[in-house]
């Protein structure tokens, strides 16, 4: 087989490849093969026709046809390894010469990982969060403990942000009731947000026993998008009481017998996830200084392509939440515009970490071990609330166990690039992230289950 590279862009190349006809041999035996499967010729079974047979009643260029969709894909693949290029897209492959029993050629346009090198990465400055621990981060800490075992409590008063209600809903439209749009006993903090707009405005002031209609826009189902009065019902009103900070609450919260040992243990759990925050902000931050220093010309097509798969999910989002676009957008405060904009920003973005990873990769010669694999999959579907067997054979199942490994392996290299960075607090500390490793080690008891951590 001979190959030919010829540059048509920085990101685009065509390949040419010509091929002698004796290297066609194993494809052109699974082409009689394929076709011997598919014809019935009277006198022979099927898939025993003889060749010449075969090329008799339906002709020679069946038999080549089925030969080359069997060997240019795999012949492809070959050339490509050959001249060491990187595909980032389907090829446009193109027969361009069929001489039968002595060679063909074929051509193949691409899109390319662009020729770029990784510029030194030892001893980028970068600068991270103190991990020291503030009273009013143990604070917000046990305040959250404190919400999670909250007591609600009857009023008679009228509601306001915070309080809890019960309440009826229904909706209409020039008078009509809209079945789909009503709702009983419904629980709802007032203040948090609603996407129905104005229900928030709506309930405070109100008091168990009393109803009030306020005009709004549906954000679910037919009606989606249209102006109705929705009438409110409240039943109840609940005020949210938490339990005093004290030696009963921590043994009611925690396995500890004083609130002093509580504060001390939430202390300790606060800076060792700010240690662990500085390591994924070294990591973070390096990565970005070093792609600031790097200018890669990407692809049209890979970059269109992820463009539209993260507006696809987006559109799956949206179906999934049964929200109208306007109901969803308002709920995350953003628009359509926005989002779009952010998905090139971050497209662009990923693309090139991709590319300059994987470079890093190649240079380190990193790889993925089987019990590193497992890890993945097990961390994975715990993420997910999957059994891990079940995740590991959905991945095997579907070709995705070489994406697990690539994600694997950029991480790997994201930490190469992490470790080799000049780390310092905003105090201006020096921070030495192999004591992070070795001290969350120690406490998890194992250092491949706190780099798992580090690198979450």
């Amino acid at each position: 087989m001979k190959t030919a590279v010829e540059e048509l862009s920085p990101t685009r190349v065509k390949l040419t490849v010509e091929v002698p006809f004796d290297e066609l041999g194993p494809s052109m035996q699974a082409a009689y093969k394929k076709v011997a499967e598919q014809v019935r010729v009277p006198g022979f079974r099927p898939g025993k026709v003889p060749a010449r047979i075969i090329e008799q009643r339906f002709g020679r260029a069946v038999v080549l046809e089925e030969t080359l969709n069997d060997a240019v894909p795999k012949l492809y693949g070959q050339a490509v390894d050959e001249l060491d290029v990187f595909p980032v897209s389907q090829p446009d492959i193109e027969v361009t010469k069929i001489e039968d029993g002595e060679q063909i050629e074929f051509t193949a346009e691409v899109d390319i990982r662009p020729n770029f090198d990784v510029p030194d990465y030892a001893g980028v400055e970068v600068t991270v969060p103190t991990a020291e621990v503030a009273d009013e981060d143990v604070e917000g800490q046990l305040d959250g403990l404190r919400q999670r075992f909250a007591t609600l409590t009857g009023v008679e008063r009228a509601a306001t942000a915070g309080d809890f209600v019960v309440m009826d809903l229904r909706a209409e439209i020039d008078g009509e009731n809209i079945e789909e749009q009503q709702a009983s006993e419904v629980s709802y903090e007032v203040g948090a947000g609603s996407v129905l707009e104005g229900l928030d405005a709506a309930l405070e002031g109100m008091s168990a026993g009393e109803e009030k209609t306020f005009s709004t826009t549906l954000v679910g189902g037919e009606q989606a998008g249209e102006t109705a009065d929705v009438i409110i019902n409240v039943k109840t009103v609940k005020e949210k009481v938490l339990p005093e900070l004290d030696d009963e609450f921590a043994q009611l919260a925690s396995e500890f017998d004083s609130l002093e040992e509580l504060k001390a243990s939430v202390s300790e759990q606060v800076r060792r996830n700010k240690l662990v925050d500085q390591v994924v902000q070294s990591r973070e931050k390096a990565l970005d200084a070093l792609l600031a220093k790097i200018d890669i010309p990407l692809p049209e097509s890979a970059l269109k392509a992820e463009i539209d798969n993260r507006k696809h999910n987006l559109e799956h989002q949206i179906a999934d939440s049964g929200l109208s676009k306007d109901a969803y957008y308002r709920l995350y405060q953003t628009t359509e515009e926005e989002r779009f904009a952010e998905f090139e920003t971050n497209s662009a973005k990923a693309l090139k970490t991709g590319f300059v990873l994987d470079k890093i990769v190649k240079a380190e010669e990193l790889g993925v071990s089987e019990q590193e694999l497992t890890n993945f999959v097990v961390r994975r579907a715990m993420q997910m609330g999957v059994a891990p067997n079940t995740l590991a054979q959905h991945l095997a199942d579907n070709d995705q166990l070489t994406l697990a490994m690539v994600e694997i392996v950029r991480d790997k290299a994201k930490t190469v690039v992490g470790d080799a960075a000049k780390v310092v607090d905003e105090a201006g500390n020096e921070v030495d992230l192999k004591a992070i490793y070795n001290e969350i080690n120690a406490a998890e008891g194992g250092e491949e289950q706190a780099e798992d951590e580090s690198a979450e």
